[in-house]
């Protein structure tokens, strides 16, 4: 037996963090690294203390009303919490943190990526070489759009947009922006952004728009086929926010119809699940959510994630709380 605070990881975690984990506190990790059924968190919600769930992890309404719960804390993996009904915890008195600041350059390096892969065609080009179907070079094959000189469209403009805005800058991109509430001016000035008057001025004037926006119902379909209509048949869309953000049968006819370039996409409407249409076209550039999968943003996350835990089995604040 142990009064040790009963601890839950739902998914495999960096070697480093599992570690410190086991050693601070009763902890179980996850065995075969697969989110556990609806069956199995309603248990784990009457067997432990405190969880560290992630986005994998639906955490609705009815869960956290499970009858005898035990859990008092879900230090979440990740800083995005649209997985999780804050509203339902509030309300029951369960409290949230998540793990803000150590993803944002990871994550902002995947937008760069995926705007430089969409505008070269490089996963075009990859899929060819790979496939035995590339003859040599020629003046007139896969030619794509550099992005020097060219504008960033920004939809928000937190953390990771700004750094992605930074990141940018260096390929000498104009940057734009659109968000509730304008940047500081001093932000404007060091990252050289403008704010544009509304996300559909902005759709029709950048050549690339990145969204940097939060899930949930108030960003759903944010991106649909209204917009994409408003935008230049060259321009290309990337999101490595939240998939619901966009529309995906709208995206797949816009670029079915050519009304805009590419997409770059980290994350998905119905993740894992991805369109068939996007797999199938070849302007599409898919990659499996590795935002933030860079060794050193993933044990970071882990160990604030155990920072904010600590805090709370001392009976303090968590640094992180949002709910």
């Amino acid at each position: 037996m142990t009064d040790r605070l009963r601890l839950l990881v739902t998914r495999r975690l960096p070697e480093p963090v599992e570690r410190h984990l086991c050693e601070t506190w009763d902890t179980t990790l996850s065995v075969d690294d697969a989110p556990l059924g609806r069956d199995a968190l309603a248990g784990a919600m009457t067997d432990y203390d405190a969880w560290i769930p992630t986005i994998t992890d639906r955490i609705d309404a009815d869960l956290i009303a499970t009858p005898g719960r035990r859990v008092r804390i879900l230090a979440n993996y990740g800083a995005g919490v649209d997985h999780i009904d804050l509203v339902a915890a509030r309300a029951a008195g369960l409290v949230v943190t998540n793990t803000p600041d150590v993803l944002t350059d990871a994550t902002a390096e995947i937008a760069i990526l995926l705007m430089l892969m969409a505008a070269r065609r490089a996963g075009e080009g990859e899929r060819e070489l790979r496939g035995g179907q590339w003859t040599g070079w020629r003046p007139s094959h896969l030619i794509g759009q550099g992005l020097s000189g060219r504008t960033l469209g920004l939809v928000g403009f937190g953390r990771i947009a700004q750094a992605t805005a930074a990141k940018a800058r260096g390929l000498s991109m104009r940057i734009r922006y659109a968000s509730r509430s304008a940047a500081a001016p001093d932000v404007e000035r060091a990252l050289g952004a403008t704010r544009a008057t509304s996300l559909e001025a902005l759709a029709g004037e950048c050549d690339v728009l990145s969204l940097h926006v939060p899930g949930g119902e108030e960003t759903r379909h944010m991106v649909d086929a209204a917009l994409l209509t408003r935008m230049r048949p060259h321009a290309i869309v990337v999101n490595t926010a939240r998939g619901p953000v966009i529309d995906e049968g709208a995206l797949v006819e816009a670029l079915h119809l050519g009304r805009i370039g590419g997409v770059g996409l980290d994350v998905y409407e119905r993740e894992p699940e991805v369109h068939p249409d996007l797999l199938a076209h070849p302007r599409a550039v898919l990659l499996p959510h590795l935002g933030s999968a860079t060794i050193e943003a993933r044990t970071a996350m882990g160990m604030r994630a155990a920072a904010n835990l600590a805090a709370y089995d001392r009976g303090e604040e968590p640094a992180d709380r949002v709910a």
